[in-house]
């Protein structure tokens, strides 16, 4: 199918679902409604930018036509400035359609979970999960979006060992999806005497949010054990048996979380956790069967890759999937990271645009 019969395809899905989202049936429907309601949104905005593209060819057109018949010199001249507009205006538009035409990642409007797990380094490894997560949060916040803690290991400096959390809102996966892959930082910590620079490490997992409907887990499927929940040093956090521990026993996949006080609330965020890691897990392996490991993310994806580090000293983070440096540290770890994402996303079109254009 040429570029221009993919656009007349889109003009028709266009009016076909204008049709079915006005359909009675339809709006009774709050899933299906927000299904179609999803895919129009896209579809219109394809449409919008092809009645750009077809009216700037249009006006080349007419330009060219000009430029054919005029004999006066100043005509001429206005008609060939003109046609060279004309022409510039009408590839930055084909470059916008196809960008647009490139096939959504189905996951991209999705919720997530995000894992955030101190590696190497220690007591300072644990600080810097805990930044990230504050980082993260920060950026959630300026979104609007909604975050909710499921899960965390505290220590006693203020750090995380592991910290897992939800976030949802408009787009969400498609903003934060290449946030996966160890995160790297270089600075003093405050206990090193000497002034020593000190490397140390955090992974971080962004996971689509699976809904009952994409995973059905069967319950004979589960060991489900209560216990009590206990903080830094053993502190008691509350004295009921409310923290909840998950066992998948066909993955061996183990969930646990005693945040709330509730043991209700805290199994049906454990459940929450463990459907995105099943549904993740159960996406790894079928890429692999077909050897179709996507290299979409902007690099290959595998969590123990260093994507990031974050030097303190220097005042700067470097992506080294894309090779950008920014001497934005402080405006970053406070939320600032859009321009990262932006850049990852731009790097990621051009990736799967050029992936397009050799097959």
């Amino acid at each position: 199918m040429s570029f221009v019969d993919k656009l007349v395809a889109f003009e028709k899905r266009y009016e076909e679902l204008s049709q079915q989202l006005s359909d009675p049936a339809v709006l009774r429907d709050p899933a299906l409604n927000r299904k179609l309601g999803r895919e129009f949104a896209r579809v219109r905005e394809i449409v919008a930018q092809y009645h750009d593209y077809r009216k700037i060819e249009s006006d080349l057109r007419g330009a060219e036509e000009v430029l054919a018949e005029a004999s006066d010199p100043d005509m001429i001249e206005f008609a060939k400035a003109e046609q060279v507009e004309g022409e510039k205006a009408l590839a930055e538009a084909e470059e916008r359609l196809k960008v647009l035409l490139l096939p959504p990642d189905p996951n991209d409007d999705k919720n997530i979970i995000v894992e955030v797990r101190a590696g190497t380094g220690g007591d300072e490894a644990s600080l810097f999960a805990a930044d990230l997560y504050r980082m993260y949060s920060r950026f959630a916040e300026r979104r609007g979006w909604k975050l909710e803690l499921l899960s965390s290991t505290p220590t006693d400096r203020g750090g995380f060992r592991e910290v897992v959390f939800g976030i949802s809102g408009e787009g969400v996966f498609r903003q934060l999806k290449f946030e996966s892959g160890t995160h790297r930082v270089q600075r003093i910590p405050v206990t090193e005497a000497s002034g020593r620079i000190h490397t140390s490490a955090a992974t971080v997992a962004v996971l689509p949010e699976a809904e009952e409907v994409d995973l059905q887990i069967a319950p004979a499927d589960l060991r489900i054990d209560v216990y009590r929940s206990s903080g830094p040093g053993g502190q008691s956090v509350n004295t009921t048996d409310s923290a909840v521990r998950i066992t998948h026993l066909p993955s061996g996949l183990v969930v646990t979380c005693q945040d709330e006080k509730s043991q209700h609330k805290n199994r049906d965020k454990a459940l929450t956790v463990l459907r995105a890691r099943l549904q993740d897990k159960l996406e790894q392996e079928q890429q692999a069967e077909i050897a179709a490991v996507r290299r979409a993310m902007v690099g290959s994806g595998d969590r123990s890759q260093r994507i990031r580090t974050y030097n303190f000293p220097q005042g700067r983070i470097t992506d080294h999937r894309i090779g950008l440096t920014l001497y934005k540290l402080p405006e970053i770890l406070a939320g600032g990271l859009d321009e990262l994402i932006e850049a990852l996303q731009t790097s990621d079109r051009l990736e799967r645009l050029q992936a397009l254009g050799t097959e």
